[in-house]
């Protein structure tokens, strides 16, 4: 078995790793969109996607298992067709997408997540429908961005939100939504030879962590205050953004 050995990257990939634990585990859900831009600052964003999904496909088991009777089974009919057309749609367009592309794109979607979060104000009374239209415009979204990046949090979020379902159907819905689009992400990852002995080998050096990530969500969620934590972490967010931002702006030779 062959792994990558630059101890920088298990400097940063460890508390990834952990952190999308975290995430799965009920906890800061949408900073698992984190995991793919921080590890892109050591290795390129494509093999870092790939390494990634294994473990994201065992922790999505553990969701399924707590959530398994739970979820908008109508939100998931809207949004699943889009999300598999937006995964298709990233699998033809694959050799097209340059690493410094791809950090672009993933630059872009922490800043606009991040002022999203800062800027947007909805009426406390306001509550969303669910719809095919949006359902499907938010599942391609978010299949596409999930296939390139893992980052289909931000999207989903965007679409399901507003409707202000109640949490553990939120979350239940959410834990459906990307088992399934993670499973089927398997399929063209394997067609376009991503799950090289490298990848799986540093996949398998991970993945123990995956169970003690989840575990400190769960606790995280009763003992820490998640306001404080998501103001450091939509900052950390927002910097990451930035640099990659910065990274693929200059790789493309589009800044001076």
């Amino acid at each position: 078995m062959t792994f990558i050995l630059d101890p920088i990257f298990y400097f940063i990939a460890v508390p990834v790793v952990l952190l999308i634990g975290i995430s799965k585990g009920g906890f800061a859900g949408s900073l698992g969109l984190l995991c793919v831009p921080l590890l892109s600052l050591v290795i390129s964003p494509i093999q870092a996607a790939a390494i990634v999904l294994p473990i994201l496909c065992v922790m999505d088991i553990f969701g399924l298992i707590a959530y398994r009777r739970i979820a908008d089974w109508r939100n998931l009919g809207y949004l699943l067709p889009g999300a598999i057309a937006g995964i298709l749609l990233g699998y033809l367009l694959f050799s097209y997408l340059s690493s410094d592309f791809i950090k672009i794109l993933l630059g872009v979607i922490c800043v606009v997540f991040t002022l999203n979060h800062y800027i947007r104000r909805v009426p406390a009374d306001h509550v969303a429908k669910a719809s095919i239209s949006g359902g499907s415009f938010w599942g391609s979204i978010a299949g596409f961005t999930s296939f390139v990046a893992h980052a289909g949090g931000p999207p989903l979020q965007f679409y399901m939100l507003p409707q202000k379902l109640d949490k553990t159907l939120y979350v239940g819905t959410s834990v459906w939504f990307f088992f399934a689009i993670n499973y089927v992400k398997l399929i063209p990852y394997g067609l376009l030879g991503q799950f090289s002995l490298q990848n799986i080998g540093t996949s398998l050096i991970l993945l123990p962590l995956a169970p003690l990530g989840i575990w400190l969500g769960v606790k995280a969620h009763n003992m820490i205050s998640e306001v404080l934590f998501y103001r450091i972490a939509y900052i950390l967010v927002l910097l990451t953004g930035g640099k990659l931002l910065w990274d693929g702006l200059t790789g493309m030779n589009l800044l001076f």
